[in-house]
Formats: structure tokens, sequence, C-alpha cells
């Protein structure tokens, strides 16, 4: 009985670590997104505006 708590204790650690990790990951993702869509989209301006 005691094996499986430390089991469920290292997995919960580990779940809770991913999670921040993917959470993280995303949130600099979608950012790194947004930067890309707003030069792309101030590019496009400059060509379009020539």
């Amino acid at each position: 009985m005691e094996i499986d708590q430390e089991n469920s204790s290292k997995l919960k650690k580990w779940l809770q670590r991913v999670g921040w990790i993917g959470v993280a990951f995303f949130t600099l993702k979608g950012l790194v997104w947004l930067v890309v869509f707003y030069y792309g989209a101030e590019s496009l301006k400059g060509c379009i505006g020539n």
C-alpha cells in the first residue's frame, strides 16, 4: 500500500512539473506567433504601399 502512495506522489509531482512547463511553453509560443504576425503584417503593408 505504501508503494502505491509513493508512486502516486511521484506521478503527481511529475504531472505538475510538466503542466507548468507546458503552460510556459505554449504562452511563449503564442507570444512568438503574435510577434511574427505583427512584423509580417508590417512588411506586407510596406510592400502594398510601394
